[in-house]
């Protein structure tokens, strides 16, 4: 367990590590000091080799992320607002980054700097009481932390535009439709799930995983025909690794690899 303000950071199985945004009176809303802890902490999961995945959650029932901080940006000049996003665009696409798969576990809500967290992580699991949105022109302001770009790319440019510009929220199971989240499930079961789908991640080849999550990455805004060359290139460089041998010596000897 490492100790920082604003989350908490354990590891939550061998391979596992756990991120809790932990302002509940608040509704965990991201300031500029929480931000700063996210960064530490993504330096902590980082640096350990044993990682395998991270979730990311928020703690109490209601929610996730709420938001940004209002109180704290309202007062902000041009400039500084322009790097308080910048700032937050920066931590999370060290999300996205990761060496290691990265889940959101979203309880409740997730809207505007929560929304845009979640979707910087790798795929989202939800509990039923989950509610997304990005209702910023509400507040006369455009998303900041990459949620006119992200959104989009999940659920398409139509549904991303209704939301955008009505500020409406999507429910768990619309999410689930939309190909926003990956499960929903109730919310007293959802760190099981997470936990469930961290030790399935966890069994295979490090490198292997950590390869095709750059590919999915690197390669989703390339043209066909160079995102796959750089598949042909990783693909090939599995083969310099002891991984490679244990894994098909071990399919071919009918018993589990052992990595």
């Amino acid at each position: 367990m490492h100790s920082f303000e604003n989350i908490l950071l354990e590891k939550a199985a061998a391979n596992v590590y756990c991120l809790t945004v932990n302002r509940p009176k608040v509704l965990n809303a991201l300031n500029q000091a929480t931000l700063q802890d996210l960064a530490a902490a993504l330096d902590v999961v980082a640096s350990d080799q044993d990682a395998r995945v991270l979730l990311v959650t928020g703690s109490g029932e209601k929610s996730f992320v709420a938001g940004a901080d209002i109180s704290q940006m309202q007062g902000l000049t041009p400039l500084q607002a322009k790097r308080f996003g910048e700032q937050a665009l920066a931590i999370f696409r060290r999300f996205e980054t990761l060496d290691i798969p990265v889940i959101a576990l979203v309880n409740g809500f997730a809207l505007g700097g929560g929304c845009e967290l979640a979707m910087s992580c790798d795929f989202i699991f939800a509990a039923d009481n989950a509610k997304f949105g990005q209702p910023e022109v509400s507040l006369g302001v455009t998303p900041g932390f990459g949620g006119t770009q992200r959104l989009p790319r999940l659920v398409g440019r139509a549904m991303a535009m209704e939301m955008l510009v009505s500020g409406r929220m999507l429910d768990a199971n619309e999410a689930l439709q939309r190909g926003l989240v990956n499960h929903v499930y109730p919310q007293a079961e959802l760190m099981e799930q997470g936990l469930k789908m961290a030790a399935k991640i966890a069994k295979n080849g490090p490198t292997a995983v950590k390869f095709s999550k750059e590919l999915v990455q690197r390669g989703q805004d390339l043209d066909l025909e160079n995102a796959c060359a750089m598949e042909s290139d990783l693909f090939g460089l599995c083969f310099a690794t002891e991984e490679q041998s244990e894994g098909m010596q071990a399919f071919l000897e009918k018993r589990k690899a052992n990595f």
